[in-house]
């Protein structure tokens, strides 16, 4: 049909803004000069944040960072009332560069990434010696998260009076990550994993039920965290802690405790940094054919399995990856 033949209806019509309503300005306001603040919580839209002085601030997200950009372990700067009284309430404007974060696709369909922390030193992955039964798949998958990131990875087994997980932890021997085994009660000695995680931005992750915030709480000499029991007809612990939290050391550090998780995906992880974190077989891999899945005929590490001084190494890698779902692009 002709332009000339056409009947014309509401589609074609423009409508201005009104006149009254104000221009958009391109000018961003300049926050540069604004404090900063290191996020402890973020729950129900609130924020809760500590300033350098130790000053602690309530504060609401600007709507232009969008949903879910502040996690616990951010630097962000703040507008608004920063003198924290009570009732007070400040705005999160912006969110410092992060140096790396702790994720995890909820949906290994690919549903969203979510992501837990951020800025961490140490990935503290908590799991019962039994009651309910530790997972090998858990626990390399957590290890993808850590190497993907750049951050430390620790195990530490509580309920180690229920049962030995000595066997358990074998198959961890040959990644050379540190263990730490634990009863958590009253008279447990921590004072070897306090001394490592003090100085340095921890986060515990693990299942509903493996006693993580009953160790956060032994950790801190509080009872910051409520905790929670196994769910006998299940064998799944019941969540206890609904955000994450981050408690400071007295001699320095930071702990995040974080809600247990019943399924971490991975389809966020970049494969090749997670191989990047095996220094001493980067040359071999170097000589891997593109697109190499690192468990094929064709692939150069085979030339290597036999030598004493990497097969662990490479048996260590092979079984990380392949705790990976993500496909080789």
């Amino acid at each position: 049909m002709s332009s000339r033949n056409r009947r014309y209806d509401e589609s074609d019509a423009r409508v201005r803004a009104p006149r009254s309503k104000p221009r958009r300005s391109k000018d961003r306001p300049d926050y540069s000069n604004s404090p900063i603040a290191f996020v402890t919580t973020v729950d129900r839209g609130r924020i809760t944040c500590i300033l350098d002085n130790g000053l602690e601030i309530t504060a609401m997200k600007a709507r232009e960072l969008g949903k879910n950009a502040v996690v616990v372990g951010d630097s962000i700067r703040l507008d608004g009332d920063v003198t924290g009284a009570s009732g007070s309430l400040a705005r999160a404007v912006e969110v410092e560069p992060r140096k790396n974060f702790l994720s995890r696709t909820v949906d290994d369909a690919g549903a969203f990434e979510k992501v837990v922390a951020a800025n961490v030193d140490q990935l503290v992955i908590v799991i019962a010696a039994a009651d309910p039964t530790p997972r090998l798949g858990f626990v390399d998958r957590c290890l993808v998260v850590a190497y993907d990131q750049g951050i430390k990875p620790i195990i530490v087994v509580t309920k180690c009076d229920l049962s030995d997980p000595t066997e358990f932890l074998s198959a961890y021997g040959d990644l050379e990550v540190a263990t730490y085994k634990t009863a958590v009660k009253a008279n447990s000695d921590l004072s070897e994993l306090r001394a490592k995680l003090s100085s340095k931005k921890s986060v515990l992750i693990g299942h509903s039920g493996v006693g993580k915030s009953t160790l956060f709480n032994a950790l801190l000499g509080s009872e910051a965290r409520l905790t929670g029991d196994v769910n006998i007809a299940t064998g799944k612990g019941r969540h206890t802690s609904s955000s994450a939290y981050a408690l400071q050391f007295e001699n320095g550090g930071w702990i995040i405790d974080t809600p247990g998780v019943r399924s971490f995906g991975l389809e966020h992880v970049d494969r090749s940094r997670v191989i990047g974190a095996f220094e001493e077989l980067a040359s071999i891999v170097a000589s891997c054919p593109k697109r190499c899945s690192h468990d094929e005929p064709s692939c150069a590490l085979n030339s290597s399995v036999s030598d004493p001084r990497v097969s662990h190494r490479i048996a260590g890698l092979r079984r990380i990856l392949a705790a990976s779902s993500q496909p080789i692009t």
